[in-house]
This record gives structure tokens, sequence and C-alpha cells, in this order.
């Protein structure tokens, strides 16, 4: 267990301070493939309605995506992307009181997504996909958060896998720092995520979230996403996504007892009891 240190992000509308307590992130997946609510919030009325229950059940941020990035999947085009969350986006806007990030890949995405409101930019590439989204966040001052990867969605549980997994995910979140600097984006303005899943076998993702403290040196807030995933379901008998509740419960605990600031979660009104419970802990350790 470490003390986490506290950072502040500038957004357009707030100051949003990491630190002093777990931030809850609510996933919204406006896609039809998603591997564990595609196709539940695909049209814009059961998404907004979503929206607002997050935010009443404890959510810190919405995390709006409209491109799966489930192992195997292929994306999709930008104009398929702003097609499904634009009109979520533009129905939000002035209504949701928490801020809104935009789970994109895509600078096009990105910018249109801010010009409807989204304060923050989440990018699984780190800027390899498409370096022009940091002049997206460079131009209007959004925090980002920069995503370890190995590979691509479409291959990347294929292997092969790295043979020192806090190397690799050390070594490549370094290699995004360095990148988001020469692009003009701030330090104080980024977020680091291990990127569980994203490229690691089951036993690294375990080792990932035992050794997350290792991973604070690099002097960025971090958030991380364990969020019903495959080595959760695989590590109880290969139960369902849905049934992952509890299995996620254990890795969010587990995250925030390693430094984690932000969790990014399906559940929110569960998780947002586990964090504060493993908060309580945090703060009597002294």
């Amino acid at each position: 267990m470490i003390r986490r240190k506290k950072f502040t992000l500038r957004l357009p509308s707030r100051k949003l301070v990491l630190g002093q307590r777990t931030l809850i992130m609510g996933v919204l997946n406006v896609t039809p493939d998603s591997f564990s609510d595609g196709g539940q919030f695909f049209d814009a009325r059961s998404a907004i309605e979503r929206a607002f229950q997050m935010e009443r059940s404890g959510a810190d941020i919405l995390d709006i995506g409209g491109e799966s990035t489930r192992p195997g999947s292929h994306g999709v085009s930008a104009q398929q992307e702003l097609d499904r969350i634009l009109p979520v986006l533009n129905q939000l806007r002035g209504r949701l009181k928490i801020p809104i990030s935009i789970d994109t890949q895509k600078a096009e995405v990105a910018e249109a997504a801010v010009d409807a409101g989204a304060e923050i930019i989440n990018d699984v590439s780190a800027l390899r996909s498409d370096p022009e989204l940091a002049k997206v966040a460079r131009r209007h001052r959004l925090p980002i958060i920069l995503m370890h990867m190995r590979g691509a969605p479409r291959t990347m549980q294929q292997g092969p896998f790295a043979r020192d997994v806090l190397r690799d995910v050390t070594r490549g979140l370094r290699e995004a720092l360095a990148r988001a600097k020469r692009l003009g984006i701030a330090k104080s303005q980024i977020i680091l995520d291990p990127g569980i899943g994203f490229g690691k076998n089951y036993a690294q993702n375990f080792e990932l979230l035992a050794r997350l403290p290792e991973l604070a040196r690099l002097g960025c807030p971090l958030l991380v996403g364990t969020s019903r995933k495959a080595f959760i379901g695989y590590t109880l008998g290969n139960v369902a996504a849905e049934q992952r509740v509890w299995g996620t419960a254990a890795t969010v605990a587990a995250s925030i007892l390693g430094g984690a600031h932000i969790v990014r979660v399906h559940d929110v009104a569960e998780m947002a009891q586990v964090a504060k419970i493993a908060d309580s802990i945090v703060g009597a350790s002294g």
C-alpha cells in the first residue's frame, strides 16, 4: 500500500483533484460490439438514460466511446464514431454535472466531441494511432489519458507477450510521455493507464496490479481499468462478463491500495462502495 501523490488537472469547466479520494469513471460504450455491454446502450435514448444513472450512482467522470477496442476488434471510421456519440453528447451537454471523457484514437472525433462538451481525452493508443490528438488536447487545454497497449486491438491477445511485463509497460509509458512532450502536452495534464488486458496474458494482468506502486514512480496519476475483463472471468471459472462484479470489486480494491487515482468501471454503484472502503483503509495507514 502506498500513499498516493495528489495532482490537480485543469479542465475547461473546473479543476479535478486526484489523490484525495479515488475517482470513479463510468464506462458508456455507444457500440454494438464492446466485450461487456455491446449493444445495450447503442441507441441514443438508452445511452443518455445510462449516463444519468451512472451520475446518480456516484460516477465522478463519464467515459463515452463509439468504437470497441475489445480483443479482435477491427475499428470503425471516424464518421461512424461521430454518428454514435454526438447525439448522446449533444443531449448531455449542460445537463450532466460530471465531466465527460471521450474514448477515441482519432483527432477528428475528439475535436467534435470537445465541441459537444467533452473535457478529457482517453486514447488507448497513447498518441501512436493519431498524433494529431495532441493538437486537440493542447488547443483546448484538456487532460489526456495515455494507455499502454502491446500491439493493436485486432491482434493484441494473439501474442507474443512481453517476457517482463512491468518492464514492457514502464518502457511503453515512458515512451508515451516522451511522445506527448514532443507534441507539446504538459506532463501536469497527463494520466497514465497500464492497459490491463491490452496485450497482456492473464497472469501478467495480476502482476501489474500487484506491482502498481512501481508505476507510480513515473510521476503521473494512474487510471486502472479492470472492469469485467476476461482475466477475471477466466480465474472465476469462465463466468460471463455480467457475472464478474465481485471479481472486479477485488481488482478495484487492489488497484486503489496500489495507488490508482481513477478506476474505470461499468458497475458504478457497487464500485463506488468498494472505493469508499478502500480509501478508508488507505487513510487509516497514516
